[in-house]
């Protein structure tokens, strides 16, 4: 079964609305980017990532233009990557985009539309839930 886990915002200003979801839900954030993508800060209530997004200079996937604000996209973390492409086909969706390897702070996951265009993911992976560098430091402290 697949598991909702990842949202991800178009919004055009990466700190104030980090600011906002940080301080009203206590979402901990878990890690920012800069790529030649766009830009991202990744937020975590420990199951579910919210990833705020901003494309400066038309860069990527924006939306609408830059100063627009909304759901750019959702994603689920499968068990099998390749027969949930098959019921996506066939319940009408369509393969939109594999989204590039080696980008600091991008997921590798593929992009997919559904039967009325709207983008989601899906991985065989979870999106980043915890401060990566965070953890590598607890792990070194316990050592």
């Amino acid at each position: 079964m697949a598991k909702l886990r990842h949202l991800a915002l178009q919004v055009p200003d990466l700190e104030k609305a980090a600011r906002f979801y940080e301080q009203v839900f206590e979402l901990t954030r878990v890690c920012e980017a800069e790529s030649p993508i766009g830009n991202a800060v990744m937020l975590s209530d420990g199951v579910m990532n919210l990833t705020l997004l901003h494309f400066p200079d038309g860069k990527g996937g924006q939306i609408n233009g830059p100063d627009w604000a909304g759901l750019h996209h959702m994603g689920f973390v499968v068990d099998d990557a390749d027969a949930t492409a098959k019921r996506i086909e066939d319940a009408g969706g369509a393969f939109f985009m594999q989204m590039p390897k080696g980008y600091p702070g991008v997921d590798a996951e593929t992009k997919y539309k559904d039967n009325h265009g709207i983008v989601f993911d899906i991985a065989e992976h979870d999106w980043t839930q915890v401060d990566e560098t965070q953890e590598d430091r607890t792990m070194a402290d316990k050592a």
